[in-house]
């Protein structure tokens, strides 16, 4: 009886993604006909896929009908690969991320040209400069550093910005790059020559790594123009400390203890390095996940009533659920991508079985994947009762975010004292809507509370 009733799920499930997917076809060709009716064009339509929303269509439509989509041509540019596969379903994109043999990482030779020099180990494969840099920086930087060091200063800076803020805000500017740069002055004890030139330089050096796709030339020189920069700053930081040794707890200090002691990979090559590559994930990445968690918040009214509820009874475990969920239908970072080392396929054994060739970059859709009803119950509704792992917003497998324990406490440490406050609301007009100013990242985001 168990037998049938799992095959019968299965078949509803199935037939669920059929059906999600053919609405969402129809609700793309509506889309798609106002944007042209209203006169707008391609900027119009352009526009209209960025949504998250209408992206979540879209993936739906591949689910269904073709849910590992070969493409006939090379979208990224900044790395090298000879074609393009798109990964939806929700295994074949936890399959893609797992098997590191098959589909390596590509960020190694831009983190080189950060570094001048040597890799950082996110753009490692396994192995021992990998378990060398990962192992000696896990050292360095403890568990119980999150709950007994950064999470009490994030969240009384926060509490301090907002109660200062007279009722508007701007919330990346004046709150979500603010924090996390606090906590690399000092966790990482690299603040920058100021706040606004290290949040400037790890932007920046973000936006090269993971999303100049296209590879422009202009903005490469600018990046490694603002790189040099770093690196001096960085340099100069360790130099500082080894001729006036300080007793804070902060990376610079244990790592230099850990080559003190001899411990692999921690010269001071070795520490610069590590400390740019963790520094420029930092900042931009917690500022921009903050700002897409509210503005979904602030889309969705009982959401949003819900979450200022358990913000003012202090209830951050539930908190930090309603966050995660916003972030789940508008993460910061909706696809992650990796190049196939030899060809092999994904899908094995199935109907969507695709043949994948050395060199082809995939794209493991992981928007799609929180969305597939053949992994997750209800995919549409917003539930805050979801298990932690139902949320890839962080990457998944060997190349994990290193920093995720950090974010998990400080996103919700950023927005709770918003939350709190009475009628939390967007600022009138285009100053109420995040404004990227032409980058991947938020620049503007205003907000207003009654005080």
């Amino acid at each position: 009886m168990s037998a049938i009733l799992a095959a019968l799920t299965t078949v509803w499930r199935v037939l669920q993604v059929w059906a999600e997917g053919l609405w969402s076809l129809v609700s793309l060709l509506g889309i798609g006909l106002r944007a042209l009716v209203t006169g707008g064009g391609a900027a119009s339509l352009a526009a209209a896929f960025a949504a998250p929303a209408t992206q979540r269509k879209a993936l739906s439509v591949l689910r269904a009908v073709w849910p590992n989509l070969r493409l006939g041509r090379s979208f990224v540019k900044a790395y090298d690969n000879s074609g393009t596969i798109i990964v939806t379903r929700h295994n074949d994109c936890l399959d893609v991320l797992n098997r590191d043999a098959d589909f390596e990482v590509v960020y190694g030779p831009r983190m080189q040209k950060l570094t001048e020099g040597r890799n950082f180990f996110l753009g490692m494969q396994p192995g021992w400069d990998y378990t060398r840099d990962t192992s000696a920086m896990r050292l360095a930087m403890r568990t119980t550093d999150v709950a007994d060091l950064i999470l009490p200063r994030a969240q009384a800076l926060a509490d301090d910005i907002v109660a200062r803020s007279g009722g508007r805000i701007d919330l990346p500017p004046q709150l979500a790059l603010q924090v996390p740069w606090d906590m690399t002055r000092h966790y990482f004890g690299t603040p920058g020559p100021d706040a606004a030139t290290m949040q400037d330089w790890t932007t920046t050096l973000f936006w090269y790594l993971f999303e100049d796709l296209g590879a422009d030339p202009e903005f490469d020189a600018k990046a490694m123009h603002q790189a040099a920069q770093f690196r001096a700053y960085l340099d100069g930081v360790i130099a500082e400390r080894h001729a006036a040794p300080t007793d804070a707890p902060d990376l610079v200090n244990r790592c230099l203890a850990l080559q003190a002691a001899g411990t692999p990979g921690m010269d001071d090559t070795g520490i610069r390095n590590n400390i740019l590559g963790l520094q420029i994930g930092a900042i931009p990445t917690i500022s921009k996940a903050a700002c897409l968690a509210l503005d979904e918040l602030l889309n969705r009214p009982d959401a949003l009533r819900g979450a200022m509820q358990a913000a003012r009874s202090d209830d951050d475990a539930r908190l930090a659920q309603y966050i995660w969920e916003a972030l789940r239908f508008n993460p910061h970072n909706p696809v992650v991508y990796r190049r196939a080392t030899r060809d092999t396929v994904v899908g094995r054994s199935t109907l969507r079985q695709q043949t994948v060739r050395q060199g082809d970059m995939v794209f493991a859709a992981t928007l799609s994947a929180m969305f597939d009803p053949l992994a997750i119950p209800h995919p549409g509704r917003f539930c805050i009762d979801r298990p932690w792992e139902t949320y890839i917003i962080w990457g998944y497998g060997m190349h994990t975010c290193f920093g995720a324990a950090i974010n998990r406490v400080v996103i919700p440490a950023i927005l709770k004292p918003l939350l709190r406050q009475k009628t939390l609301r967007r600022a009138p007009g285009a100053a109420g809507q995040i404004d990227t100013g032409g980058t991947p990242h938020p620049q503007h985001f205003h907000l207003e509370f009654d005080t």
